[in-house]
């Protein structure tokens, strides 16, 4: 199992945000954490990445605990995409994604071997960017920028890629080609994915399994077909809804606040 969570439980200060979570993926896999505001997803998905230490608990990966490594032998098997990235002024695409190499060289170098440089150039093709390589991130719009730090996640060659609400300030066409990228990652190359979700039904149609968070704990785990019942989203999310079927997999609609 490429990440494991044993009783993990963290915040900010000393009061825990996220409580006693217990929860393996497999490799492969493609997990959204979805919640109402305050339910804890972004909080967990910091202790996944190391920002936060858990405050009690262990994440495994490749069965080692992450917070006892360093942070670049982590880095080299775990990357993670925040919700808002700082642009860095002056870097083109090409510089930017180079960074992602940095876990996999020695203190002491400080110039990419060639190797290193086809591994960028990969995450370049394979996020589609081959036009823009040369352009300045400042000068992208925000669905090249996405495409552009992802392709720097990609460079790190990571096992386990985590995201924290991707998809926000896209729009539906930007969100629609960075998910089908991300699934093509998935299917192909069994890039086991963590994805923070604020819209139900992109999280429906895109993951393997869906945790449902409230109150800093998991109230379910499962298939989306398992989860994304009219009971479940009311207690979790306050909503009365009707599950639709459609070409993508099942949909959510809701009707009305409770």
């Amino acid at each position: 199992m490429p990440l494991e969570l044993q009783n993990l439980t963290g915040g900010y200060t000393t009061l825990p945000i996220v409580q006693d979570i217990n929860l393996s993926l497999q490799t492969g896999e493609w997990l959204s954490l979805v919640g109402a505001n305050g339910s804890g997803k972004s909080t967990l998905l910091k202790l996944l990445s190391r920002i936060l230490t858990p405050q009690q608990g262990t994440v495994l990966l490749d069965g080692k605990a992450i917070h006892s490594q360093p942070p670049n032998i982590v880095a080299q098997k775990l990357a993670f995409l925040p919700q808002q990235q700082i642009v860095p002024v002056g870097l083109t695409v090409r510089q930017l994604v180079s960074l992602g190499r940095t876990p996999h060289q020695p203190w002491w170098q400080w110039e990419l071997k060639a190797e290193d440089w086809l591994k960028v150039e990969t995450a370049i093709q394979k996020t589609q960017l081959q036009k823009l390589s040369d352009r300045l991130v400042e000068q992208l719009s925000g669905g090249e920028r996405q495409r552009a730090f992802l392709a720097l996640a990609l460079a790190q060659e990571p096992k386990v890629l985590l995201l924290d609400e991707p998809t926000t300030f896209l729009d539906i066409n930007y969100q629609l080609q960075l998910l089908e990228l991300l699934k093509e990652l998935n299917e192909h190359q069994e890039l086991t994915i963590v994805t923070v979700l604020h819209e139900l039904n992109l999280a429906a149609r895109y993951s393997s399994r869906i945790a449902l968070l409230k109150q800093g704990k998991i109230w379910e785990v499962g298939t989306p077909e398992e989860v994304m019942t009219p009971n479940a989203i009311a207690q979790v999310f306050g909503v009365d809804s009707v599950i639709i079927q459609t070409p993508v997999g099942l949909q959510v609609c809701a009707i009305s606040a409770i």
